[in-house]
């Protein structure tokens, strides 16, 4: 057997259940077949795991699920793939034969479900690896805050329960003014680029890691920037981006042509509820219903908002929901004021306690306080991380980068203001989120692991 190609990445991850990415390679027109195997910890009896035949028509890959696993426990488990000339073989029948398993030895740890344990976090976005003629030019420069990151992950008390990467995980567009990425073959060799990196592939082995897209794994802006011409780049990076990124998290319910019906999702832990929100590519920018989700996305929203019975709700959007900028601005939910007001409105209204919105985007890292002016019990905190590896091209986010001398938006019932409770950072950085039964304590850490600013976020 040899080692995958890229990953193993360890998807969502329940008390019982873990669900897990790699990918093989083609060997002409041979067989080829991944497999797992796992053990708890200590144990010196490895149990066997799940077979797939891998398929060229998913650049190899697959996710494998590690079912009736003990809540809260500690095992290791290891991934390969291998083929076989017998073009006859199946899962069932490679299952029968003899396996020299690759050295590498990977852990992982299912959450608990104590309600009470305090839970934690890694929040980033925006990782820019530039490509040139398909080979990534330093990558050791897009790779190296992934270190920082394992090295906290390794110490962290309590252990960190997931990454959620919230956008822009890889460019396609890095060189969009001279070669952008429109070919299905060109964006798959990105991914397997920017996700085979050691630091990354080390921290995604043993970290279970949530992701969602944002613009540049489409198209910068997209899709206020579209022309009917970008039909098939839509098409190609959508197909690489559920193979990469959507596949090993919580959706699995598949249209009939084989496609997620939906990019956007949601998890708990304990009782913290994520809702991870598409807020890119159901967009509608018509003038007279501008929506930034769909009206199915939203009508789930404000469901889970209003009925899901987790103490702390963190709402995960690829933009920025609030402050806005002074420039720019529409790409986000400032360009969406009705829907933001909608959301907001039903938070208020329905008495809505330990509402977190989690966004990125904007190459610079900050927190925020959402106030009503005649509702003291209204309250809605934001906390923004990125970027985990910026550009030289592009700039960073500053304080004056923000509108924050007047209200976010303004209803017969009174204002909605802001302020900041951190200052900007701009600079490469990630955020550890600690969640316990007081507060959030939101720790944000430079590329080489220097802590930057720690803010308390108190719950309610």
């Amino acid at each position: 057997m040899f080692k995958p190609t890229v990953g193993p990445i360890l998807g969502h991850t329940t008390p019982h259940r873990a669900r897990i990415f790699l990918r093989g390679a083609p060997q002409n027109e041979d067989p080829v077949f991944a497999a797992l195997r796992y053990r708890r910890r200590g144990d010196p009896h490895w149990t066997p795991g799940p077979l797939s035949k891998l398929s060229a028509a998913r650049d190899m890959c697959d996710v494998l699920t590690l079912d009736d696993l003990a809540e809260d426990t500690a095992y290791d488990y290891q991934a390969g793939w291998f083929s076989t000339m017998n073009p006859v073989h199946t899962v069932d029948s490679v299952a029968e034969l003899p396996l020299q398993w690759p050295r590498e030895v990977y852990a992982l740890r299912t959450p608990s479900k104590d309600l009470a344990r305090p839970r934690a976090y890694i929040v980033g976005s925006c990782r820019y690896l530039r490509m040139t003629a398909g080979i990534p030019l330093m990558p050791q420069w897009g790779d190296r805050i992934f270190g920082a990151i394992r090295e906290l992950a390794e110490q962290a008390e309590p252990p960190i329960s997931a990454l959620l990467m919230t956008g822009d995980q890889v460019y396609v567009d890095d060189l969009n003014v001279i070669a952008p990425d429109r070919e299905y073959e060109d964006i798959l060799a990105k991914y397997r680029a920017a996700f085979s990196q050691p630091q990354i592939a080390r921290l995604m082995a043993a970290v279970p890691t949530y992701m969602i897209l944002d613009d540049h794994e489409i198209e910068d802006n997209w899709p206020a920037n579209a022309s009917p011409s970008d039909q098939q780049l839509y098409s190609n990076a959508i197909r690489a981006y559920e193979i990469y990124q959507a596949s090993h998290g919580p959706n699995r319910a598949l249209t009939a042509s084989g496609a997620l019906k939906q990019l956007w999702y949601s998890f708990s832990e304990g009782d913290i509820g994520w809702f991870v929100t598409d807020s890119r590519t159901r967009r509608n920018l018509a003038a007279d219903d501008r929506r930034i989700l769909n009206e199915q996305q939203e009508q789930a929203l404000l469901d889970w908002l209003i009925n899901h019975p987790a103490r702390v709700k963190l709402l995960v959007t690829s933009v920025m929901f609030y402050p806005d900028r002074k420039s720019n601005g529409d790409d986000a939910w400032q360009g969406f004021p009705e829907q933001r007001l909608r959301l907001l409105e039903t938070i208020r209204q329905h008495g809505i306690k330990n509402v977190i919105i989690v966004s990125g985007d904007v190459h610079g890292s900050l927190t925020s306080r959402l106030r009503h002016s005649a509702d003291p019990d209204f309250e809605v905190h934001t906390i923004v991380s990125s970027p985990l590896c910026n550009s030289k091209l592009l700039p960073y986010a500053k304080a004056s980068t923000f509108v924050l001398d007047q209200p976010l938006a303004r209803t017969a019932a009174g204002e909605y203001r802001h302020e900041l409770t951190s200052p900007v950072l701009s600079r490469d950085n990630f955020a550890h989120l600690l969640v316990d039964a007081e507060d959030i304590q939101v720790t944000f850490h430079a590329r080489d692991g220097e802590v930057l600013h720690a803010v308390r976020i108190p719950l309610r």
